[in-house]
């Protein structure tokens, strides 16, 4: 073999590799740029939490952002690192610790619309002494943040008197924050409760799809000490939090939700659905989410009425009702419609679907011409009643056999709870 052959051989082979690299990262580039015109022509463009923006005159477009997302919030165009799906962002961060060049700074709300975040001190108290606040309330999603927050806020709360309280702390919420706020609440003997709105445990990662793959770090927690993990799905950091639950015991007291909070001289008065506290110090470790958005009409307080789609699975062969005009309530209505036997209706009060994504727009056309779904826009929940619904449009009902409800209508942010009670809250409009 000549010298140049020797030579020539491994250089070709370098100049394909590239050429199939530039092909491959161009491809991307293109499906990126489509994934952020669909957002923008569904109109989805605003992060709801904690997300990136990158600075373009630092990025190398890396992708190293891109691999820390697990939400595929993120993309490369043209070489420079984009929040191509905007809504996708749940807050975790992980991407700006992963940018090579530091490119990418975290912020709140956007110039056009803000982000209302509680103050709170380096010990996460707010400006009402006595109420404290961690998690994802407070901004942050990632769940070693918030494990580390209630942790912390509970040293803070065992070092304020009890006085003339029942308890010295009242926890709400059974999210990664408050489950390690009353883990260290039952470690340093204190006299507490946790209410949870819910009837499970996992906060905000219980509403998450099966599967889900959840970005999370090795943790630290009261008594039972460091889990460590790194990836896991939804369903494995379910087990985890079981486990937790099992090995520290704490008092949590499920499907008990926080209705209000008063005061009592120096001691809180926080009224539950079931009971009546009085404790020292609150500690507010809900999430954003707030309280699913409800529809106000007769019989939405029967067993059958819940507020989101957890399994599919579960309503095989039912007559389903699904309420909503997002994409949570097309996406839950489609998972439905995918079940055998399982007869689903989608209700929706508008005329058409708009602020969607056009694929989920164009796989609920395709499920209607198909038989599988019926669609009912520019209608309303009338009554709910036993093994029947009706619907409303215009004058006219429409009754349909009815065995669950499924509403997807949104939730209703604390702010408004936060605010009757003296929390200073804080609007970010990028910050």
């Amino acid at each position: 073999m000549s010298d140049a052959l020797y030579y020539l051989i491994p250089v070709s082979l370098l100049v394909i590799a590239a050429g199939v690299h530039l092909l491959i990262r161009r491809a991307r580039s293109r499906a990126n740029a489509k994934a952020l015109r669909e957002a923008q022509e569904a109109g989805l463009t605003e992060p709801p939490t904690l997300h990136p923006v990158v600075d373009l005159s630092v990025c190398m477009g890396s992708g190293a952002c891109v691999r820390a997302c697990p939400e595929k919030a993120l993309g490369v165009i043209d070489g420079k690192g984009v929040l191509v799906n905007p809504t996708h962002c749940i807050g975790h961060g992980a991407c700006a610790p992963a940018c090579p060049v530091g490119a990418i700074k975290l912020v709140f709300g956007t110039e056009r619309r803000g982000v209302e975040i509680p103050a709170v001190d380096p010990h996460f108290e707010t400006n009402v002494k006595g109420i404290f606040i961690a998690g994802e309330l407070g901004g942050m999603g990632l769940i070693r943040n918030a494990i580390r927050q209630g942790t912390l806020a509970i040293e803070s709360i065992a070092k304020r008197p009890r006085g003339e309280a029942e308890l010295d702390a009242l926890i709400v919420g059974a999210g990664p924050a408050g489950i390690a706020a009353s883990l260290a609440a039952k470690q340093a003997n204190l006299k507490y409760v946790t209410v949870e709105q819910e009837h499970s445990l996992g906060g905000t990662t219980y509403h998450y799809p099966r599967n889900k793959l959840v970005m999370t770090a090795p943790m630290k927690l009261p008594i039972v000490g460091e889990i460590r993990v790194r990836e896991v799905s939804k369903e494995e950091l379910m087990d985890i939090w079981k486990s937790v639950l099992e090995q520290g015991t704490p008092d949590i007291r499920f499907g008990e939700r926080m209705e209000e909070i008063s005061t009592e001289g120096e001691v809180f008065v926080v009224r539950t659905n079931r009971a009546t506290y009085r404790s020292a110090s609150v500690l507010l470790a809900i999430g954003r989410r707030g309280t699913p958005r409800k529809l106000g009409v007769a019989g939405e307080d029967q067993s059958k009425v819940v507020y989101r789609l957890i399994e599919a699975s579960q309503y095989q062969g039912d007559d389903v009702l699904v309420v909503g005009g997002g994409d949570s309530a097309l996406e839950a209505a489609l998972d439905l419609a995918a079940e055998r036997d399982t007869k689903v209706t989608l209700s929706y009060r508008g005329k058409a679907f708009d602020r969607v994504k056009p694929k989920n727009r164009d796989r609920i056309d395709a499920a209607v011409s198909e038989g599988r779904l019926r669609l009912e826009l520019e209608t309303t929940v009338g009554e709910i009643g036993a093994d029947r619904v009706t619907l409303r449009r215009g004058e006219s009902e429409i009754a349909l056999p009815n065995d669950r409800v499924i509403v997807c209508a949104g939730g209703e942010l604390p702010t408004p709870m936060l605010k009757k009670i003296g929390i200073q809250v804080e609007a970010h409009y990028g910050s």
